[in-house]
């Protein structure tokens, strides 16, 4: 029969409720433990917020009104597996109606907190605590083997699910079996960050210091006439970059896996905003000509496989000097090697200038460390500060339920005095910060609603982001990118925060 959707929803809401690392970890074992053979990759899978399908065609308007739900648990794992295979597959003409009806019968079926839990792993929005490392480490405990044997399997799979399938059915042996295959992704290699170059220069060995572009990253596969690209998240793209699939498809090898970074650019050169690149794969348009309208300049940086070789374990300077022997000049991203922490300064001044995001410093002799963020890789980028004020605060969930997190942002317009909302962002919050916030913004309340107490706009807030991007979302046409908490302002009041003149002569406009 299969494990009941029931147990897995219930774990995910103990999760949530249960702070403790070890405490999470102990309950995701006992679930794959007990889920067996046929249901453990889907349990894996599904607790980390993936759908083994990818796309299902299914979104918000779909799933804004729910049948009514059933009040016994009858479905399992397995039905939903097979219901999401039905909504994945549907395609063409009567595709709407076919996925309308699976989605009803599918849905009926379940209870309402069943219901509520399938709505949020649809929407990739379930909170349930079973992070990457809470997922690795379970998976370690329920099949008895080293944590570092799963860490490695999942770099290489991509995936936790047949990992953990691969685990609890062969143990280390079984582990030891998974490795690179050309055509299926592997998890990129991830950069620590500095605010400095100088301090991402240390002791005095040399760096390679490389071009850090705000675009797509790109991990490209080749094997024979066939080639595949794929997203930082694993997400295929390959009809979606049909000039990158040229350039793949033309180099003198048979097997091929790239990283690299693609971005789209003005006829100038400079780059265009992270929106403007991220169209060529959130449009419907048609590819071709999408690629006359926003044209591509694709960089590849690293090379992790070559004709049978994996070299992952290679240093990078064995791996680039490979990748300049197979890859023309104008598809390597630029870079310099240096022990000078002055030119690489100047190299990091002249990426920013000509657009780009800034720069990576690299140890030449660093392995591939893949799905792993260490010192082998160091980004420094310039940040953008402003002044904003609070307009609204959410409440939190999950470990910070009870506390106000999510702030909404606002900018002062000058010429009206009113402030314009730029978005939201909870992050870069510590404890003591939420605790004294959650009692703040009570105190400067106007109204609230289940979800939102909405505040008089007096607080000042120091924002930290990487980017502006168009918005049709907020009433000003633009949001921050990666917006992050660095401290509150006592010192400032709401008529000396940032205006959005400041905000648009950032942008540009």
């Amino acid at each position: 029969m299969g494990m009941q959707l029931a147990r897995l929803v219930e774990t995910s809401a103990a999760l949530v409720a249960t702070p403790a690392r070890n405490a999470k970890i102990g309950l995701v074992a006992q679930l794959l433990t007990d889920a067996g053979p046929e249901d453990v990759a889907l349990v894996a899978a599904y607790l980390s917020n993936v759908v083994p399908q990818r796309r299902l065609g299914v979104g918000w308007r779909s799933l804004s009104a729910l049948p009514e739900p059933t009040t016994e648990a009858t479905l399992t794992i397995r039905d939903v597996d097979a219901a999401f295979e039905v909504l994945a597959a549907a395609a063409g003409a009567g595709s709407t109606s076919v996925r309308r009806t699976e989605l009803a019968h599918l849905l009926s079926r379940a209870t309402a907190p069943e219901q509520e839990y399938l709505r949020g792993l649809m929407l990739g929005g379930v909170r349930q605590g079973a992070q990457d490392g809470v997922m690795l480490a379970a998976i370690a405990k329920a099949a008895g083997v080293p944590l570092a044997a799963v860490q490695r399997a999942v770099m290489l799979a991509g995936y936790a699910a047949p990992v953990a399938e691969a685990a609890l059915a062969g143990g280390t042996d079984a582990l030891e079996r998974i490795g690179l295959e050309v055509l299926r992704p592997l998890r990129p290699m991830l950069a620590g960050s500095a605010p400095e170059v100088i301090e991402a220069m240390t002791g005095d060995a040399e760096r390679i210091i490389e071009r850090k572009i705000d675009g797509i990253r790109l991990q490209a596969h080749k094997a024979g006439t066939e080639v595949r690209l794929f997203t930082r998240s694993l997400d295929e793209i390959t009809d979606r970059l049909p000039e990158v699939v040229e350039l793949v498809a033309a180099l003198p090898a048979d097997r091929i896996v790239l990283d690299g970074e693609t971005v789209a650019t003005r006829p100038d050169g400079r780059p265009e905003p992270f929106q403007v690149t991220g169209s060529r794969t959130a449009s419907s348009a048609d590819p071709d000509s999408l690629r006359s309208s926003t044209p591509l300049v694709t960089s590849f940086f690293d090379l992790l496989h070559l004709d049978g070789e994996d070299l992952l374990d290679h240093p990078l300077s064995e791996r680039i000097a490979r990748l300049d022997a197979l890859v023309p000049e104008h598809a390597r991203m630029t870079r310099i090697a240096t022990d000078s922490p002055t030119e690489a300064s100047a190299f990091f001044a002249d990426q920013v200038a000509a657009g780009h995001e800034g720069v990576i410093v690299k140890d030449p002799s660093s392995p591939y460390a893949a799905g792993r963020r260490g010192s082998g890789w160091v980004k420094v980028k310039p940040r953008h500060t402003l002044d904003l004020v609070v307009l609204a605060v959410e409440w939190g969930s999950g470990r910070r339920r009870g506390t106000l997190s999510n702030i909404h942002l606002g900018a002062r317009d000058s010429a009206t005095g009113e402030f314009v909302m730029l978005g939201k962002t909870f992050k870069g919050m510590t404890d003591a910060m939420l605790a004294w916030q959650t009692e703040r913004f009570q105190e400067l309340e106007t109204h609230r609603d289940s979800y939102t107490v909405y505040v008089r706009p007096e607080q000042v807030v120091e924002i930290a982001f990487d980017a502006i991007q168009k918005s049709s979302r907020y009433p000003g046409g633009m949001a921050l990118r990666f917006a992050r908490v660095l401290r509150y302002r006592e010192d400032k009041s709401a008529d000396q925060a940032d205006t959005l003149d400041t905000v648009r002569a950032i942008r540009g406009w």
